[in-house]
């Protein structure tokens, strides 16, 4: 089945805040400290490389606060 542009099936990254971030850093790092002796190391390689890209982007400033509209009033 194909799917449409803009769905969640295309290509390409989910995008996550940053305390769904922390989140998965925190998990990772307890995947990786229970991982068995007999891990393959591609494994361990590649659960290791994503804890460094996700250390690494929390350690960039976070973004400035968007302005936010002001409510709306009703009449």
């Amino acid at each position: 089945m194909r799917s449409r542009e803009g769905q969640l099936s295309d290509n390409r990254p989910i995008s996550r805040s940053r305390p769904e971030k922390e989140k998965q850093l925190r998990e990772l790092r307890e995947v990786l400290a229970g991982m068995k002796p007999h891990a393959t190391p591609a494994l361990r390689d590649s659960v290791k490389a994503k804890i460094k890209e996700l250390e690494a982007d929390l350690a960039a400033p976070a973004p400035p606060p968007r302005d936010r509209r002001p409510p709306r009033r009703e009449f």
